[in-house]
């Protein structure tokens, strides 16, 4: 079997050079999933960076898998890529966000513990962040993993976010954050022909579907759902008790 050394000298680039070229990949996939707020990393994009310099076609394929390897081993991520989630829905036209989520693409997930991940990683300043893409996940996760947009508004009006309010005190534009999650592929919309005409609904896209967060979405739900449960339990003993008084 053939040493890295054996490799990249077939390919005519040298040990250096190869180590640069991971360096900048991991660099561009740090800061762009930073830049961006998680939005998926096209393939396209980290093969330009090698390209624009070496011609070798074998070249990419090695330098990205090099990246996967240390960032996983150094920082902790996986570079992972996203396997389309098909559509729920039939007899749909795909929308832009779909058309350009169809070109292979990645996105970094942490292999840290949550609580570990939660303590020394997460930042706090964008928990509303968090918050929000937790309960519309839920949401659409509740219904099924589909929704109509129509009914997706009507949950979330219900906890005061209105698809009209651009000023909304923790996330500004409140119909662009929820278009985030689209971007992020935490949900896709779909454009389905009913017997009204085409309606859009959302569903779980892949991030959403991944293993690892839709388990932790599933514990987090049952933990709400059981907290305010034990409220409304307290409410009514504390009550009765009150009318016992009475």
């Amino acid at each position: 079997m053939a040493t890295q050394e054996e490799i990249y000298s077939q390919l005519d680039i040298s040990i250096e050079e190869k180590d640069k070229l991971v360096a900048d990949v991991i660099h561009y996939v740090l800061f762009k999933n930073h830049q961006s707020s998680g939005c998926p990393i096209k393939r396209e994009e980290l093969t330009s960076i090698i390209t624009k310099t070496y011609r070798q076609r074998a070249l990419p394929a090695l330098v990205i898998n090099e990246a996967r390897e240390k960032l996983s081993s150094i920082f902790g991520y996986e570079l992972k890529e996203l396997q389309r989630a098909r559509p729920l829905s039939a007899n749909q036209n795909r929308s832009t966000q779909q058309s350009q989520a169809d070109v292979k693409s990645y996105v970094l997930i942490s292999k840290l513990p949550p609580e570990v991940f939660q303590k020394y990683v997460e930042d706090k300043g964008n928990m509303h962040v968090t918050g929000f893409t937790f309960i519309a996940i839920s949401i659409v996760h509740l219904a099924g993993g589909q929704i109509s947009e129509k009914n997706l508004w009507q949950h979330l009006k219900r906890l005061g976010l209105f698809e009209t309010d651009q000023m909304h005190p923790v996330l500004g534009d409140v119909k662009q954050a929820l278009e985030s999650l689209v971007q992020r592929r935490y949900l896709q919309k779909n454009k389905v022909n009913g017997p009204e005409g085409n309606i859009l609904v959302y569903e779980l896209a892949e991030r959403a579907l991944d293993k690892a967060n839709f388990i932790l979405v599933n514990a987090r739900m049952k933990e709400y759902i059981s907290q305010n449960a034990n409220k409304e339990v307290q409410t009514g003993e504390d009550d009765e008790e009150q009318e016992e008084d009475d």
